[in-house]
């Protein structure tokens, strides 16, 4: 798996800024201006601008290609709907035979699973080799198959994105993807970490009340103790969520 960041907003930190004294003036301020300012009155501004509703990080883009990930997770990825867009590799029109694939959780080194790859692969290069198309054969590829998708996300989204696919409760592989966003953006805007969490740690409560078998709530850390606490948890004691129809 490997995330690139393709391009993304510049001067990003400036416009979060001048975004907010847009709406809170009656006359538009300078960009130049606002560019301009001393460092500290900008740490001070960004406190405003992250401690309010995050209509003003909707201005701020991040492009990635995502390489080298199984359709299960570009599954469960396109369904965060706002402010994102996405392109995908098509299967409709791309050949492939001899695909690489993914191994997750429980079934990673089985021989069965590799042995089933094999037989999929096997039968739909036959059926090419046979004249059927690759928009009917690709109906019988597995979820797994490795793909890769370009994703756009405003830093709004981002951080709602995160706050959710962060956290244990989420698969793996996604959990990985979702590491990277975040280390991605973090080199280029390191003032954008304090919005880029896993839920807990950005809030002090948890998104899934219902969820017991948590590492931060078995080491009761939740209701709030300590953020940093709840982070080192987080950070340290990686787990992964197996449903059970819940």
């Amino acid at each position: 798996m490997k995330v690139k960041l393709i391009n993304y907003t510049k001067d990003a930190k400036d416009l979060l800024i001048f975004s907010k004294k847009t709406r809170l003036k009656m006359s538009a301020d300078n960009f130049e201006e606002i560019k301009n300012l001393p460092e500290d009155e900008k740490v001070k501004e960004l406190d405003y601008v992250f401690g309010t509703i995050g209509s003003s990080w909707e201005f701020i883009d991040y492009i990635f290609l995502i390489e080298g990930v199984s359709r299960a997770f570009t599954h469960q990825l396109v369904r965060h709907r706002v402010g994102v867009s996405f392109a995908q590799q098509a299967m409709r029109v791309v050949d492939a035979s001899n695909f690489d694939y993914i191994e997750t959780g429980s079934a990673k080194g089985r021989g069965d699973y590799k042995k089933t790859m094999m037989e999929i692969n096997n039968g739909y290069r036959g059926m090419l080799e046979d004249n059927v198309h690759p928009q009917d054969a690709r109906g019988v590829l597995p979820t797994n198959i490795c793909t890769n998708i370009l994703m756009k996300a405003n830093l709004r989204t981002l951080s709602g994105l995160l706050n959710i696919r962060l956290c244990v409760k989420a698969q793996g592989e996604f959990q990985d993807v979702a590491r990277e966003l975040k280390r991605k953006v973090i080199e280029i805007h390191p003032w954008s970490e304090r919005i880029l969490q896993v839920h807990c740690v950005q809030f002090g409560t948890c998104a899934f009340p219902g969820y017991a078998d948590c590492p931060v709530k078995k080491n009761n850390l939740l209701p709030e103790v300590d953020k940093n606490k709840i982070y080192e948890c987080w950070l340290n004691d990686r787990a992964e969520y197996q449903p059970k129809g819940d």
